[in-house]
């Protein structure tokens, strides 16, 4: 494996507040902020991942970076040892923009920055390298939606195709499972803004997005009322201009139960089915359910740096 030069500073990490936790980390001088992570880029996966939505990975596979830390570590995190930094690899803003290439000539359909909220800097700058050396697929921004409008509008330019969560409505909820009971106020001015910049979804002639934004709603087990809300605002607010997407792949991890035993089991069949129903009762037509086991730990991959490191080669 060889090492790679340093990145440029980039200011805002004096006083990081890319995320509404607004912390003012000196991430620059080494300090960590809320998410976990000082300036350095950390990626624990760079891979084709074929379980996004259908128009998302298609046949060829959505290009998937997996990126360490995360503002809101949700308790139920099934990404956790990402998320809380236990695992992934540093990688440079160059190295950044060589994987974003390497995908695409994988086949790729799209560059899907998961978790990307505290790397927006050095991400706006790897595409904008990546583009000038020939990358052409949507640019997808997967996230949690715990971010500034501020933030958001820095992605003119450079963001196809958002794909972020609305997790809770209830601030009461939020603040048991994020500690962030401003989340639903936080999350929907984000939304609003991707929808602003992507438009109403617009597909090429195999399906595939190329602009636009879905909404996520994952449902809890228990929480078939807080899920009605989520999809009764979306519908209400967006109508057709973007789609949704009704997961019920919650997975408790291991425990879990001990704390939230509310969290302990999955999502029943039945909570899941009055989810959809009710999203078809009050008109929602744009949306992606679920049918299935997809409540399986095979989903989850591992992020011990596949595809983030570069290899040497052998002669």
């Amino acid at each position: 494996m060889t090492q790679i030069t340093s990145d440029p500073v980039f200011p805002e990490m004096d006083a990081c507040r890319l995320c509404a936790r607004s912390c003012g980390a000196r991430r620059n001088a080494g300090h960590p902020g809320v998410c976990g992570m000082t300036a350095e880029i950390r990626a624990g996966r760079a891979a084709l991942h074929m379980w996004e939505e259908p128009c998302i990975s298609g046949r060829e596979g959505s290009g998937a970076v997996f990126f360490t830390g995360c503002p809101l570590r949700c308790v139920f995190c099934q990404n956790r040892s990402i998320a809380l930094g236990k695992e992934g690899v540093p990688v440079t803003v160059a190295r950044l923009t060589e994987i974003f290439l390497e995908l695409a000539a994988q086949g790729a359909n799209n560059i899907n920055l998961v978790t990307p909220t505290h790397y927006v800097p050095q991400i706006v700058e790897a595409v904008r390298m990546a583009r000038a050396k020939g990358l052409s697929i949507p640019i997808l921004y997967n996230t949690g939606s715990y971010e500034t409008r501020e933030t958001i509008r820095r992605l003119q330019g450079t963001v196809d195709i958002f794909l972020p969560d609305l997790k809770y409505k209830d601030p009461e909820t939020a603040a048991r499972y994020s500690r962030a009971p401003d989340y639903f106020a936080v999350a929907t001015a984000a939304i609003e803004e991707m929808v602003t910049i992507t438009g109403p979804p617009r597909f090429d002639d195999r399906g595939v997005l190329l602009r636009g934004t879905i909404v996520r709603h994952m449902v809890l087990p228990g929480h078939v009322r807080e899920a009605r809300k989520i999809l009764e605002y979306l519908h209400e607010t967006y109508g057709n201009d973007i789609y949704v997407s009704i997961m019920n792949q919650y997975t408790p991890m291991e425990g879990i139960g001990v704390h939230f035993p509310e969290l302990g089991r999955r999502v029943t069949r039945r909570e899941y089915d009055r989810v959809v129903e009710y999203a078809l009762s009050i008109g929602i037509e744009n949306a992606y359910i679920q049918e299935g086991p997809t409540a399986e730990e095979s989903f989850i991959p591992s992020f011990r740096g596949e595809g983030v490191l570069k290899q040497e080669v052998e002669t």
